[in-house]
């Protein structure tokens, strides 16, 4: 029976860490960690409730249904981790494992409180692996691209009308494929607008290499020609 239950969450796992590859490759906010603490803790909650139905319903309980109070902390929960989610002023999102882990947090308590205590302690050894051990082995092992983190950027430029070359720059598009290699960026959102002293605003969403300090590329912007100030922000 527990190796039926081990399968289980190594699936559950296994899946969710695919999907969670999927997004962090698209650059998309549900990465590793959210995908496969989703996966495991919605694994254990489902083998709560199908095991839960032989243990306590029997022929004087005909129609009775012990996961009932426990479907409404599932949902109930999820308002409280929608609290540990936040929305920073450049629209960025995060939080999203804390608040899958408070609600996989409920499963287990779910699962212990019905009295499925070996489940519930292999459903929290995979959640810290899944946290702590496989993503960080994923990015090791992985394509380039689940190394990267977003950088948010503004930069205020002298009014002049070079604003492609300065994108080329920032890009490193001018560069050797040497330089490239050692520290592509990949802007993934800009906007523009004229400030009243006629300047201009750049604010910026950057893919950046993982093994980049926040202050290497502040300086890199702040040595590029007609640029006056830069502030950068590691999300």
């Amino acid at each position: 029976m527990i190796w039926v239950i081990i399968v289980k969450l190594s699936l559950a796992l296994l899946f969710g860490l695919l999907i969670g590859i999927d997004r962090q490759i698209k650059q998309k906010k549900l990465g590793l960690e959210t995908s496969m603490v989703i996966c495991v803790a919605s694994c254990l909650v489902t083998i709560v409730s199908i095991e839960a139905f032989a243990k306590f319903a029997g022929p004087t309980h005909p129609n009775m249904d012990p996961m009932r109070l426990a479907a409404q902390i599932v949902s109930g929960v999820g308002f409280l981790g929608a609290g540990v989610i936040l929305r920073r002023s450049n629209d960025v999102i995060s939080g999203l494992t804390s608040a899958a882990l408070v609600w996989a947090a409920s499963g287990l308590g779910i699962a212990i409180g019905a009295g499925f205590y070996i489940e519930a302690l292999c459903a929290v050894v995979f959640l810290m692996i899944a946290v702590n051990v496989v993503s960080q082995l994923i990015k090791l092992i992985g394509p380039s691209s689940l190394r990267r983190r977003d950088v948010a950027l503004k930069i205020v430029v002298e009014s002049n009308y070079r604003m492609t070359e300065l994108i080329k720059t920032i890009e490193r598009k001018d560069k050797t494929v040497q330089e490239v290699k050692a520290g592509q960026h990949k802007i993934r959102h800009i906007r523009i607008k004229d400030l009243e002293s006629g300047n201009q605003q750049i604010e910026l969403i950057m893919s950046a290499p993982e093994h980049q300090y926040t202050t290497e590329i502040y300086y890199f912007i702040k040595k590029i020609e007609h640029v006056l100030s830069v502030e950068v922000e590691h999300l």
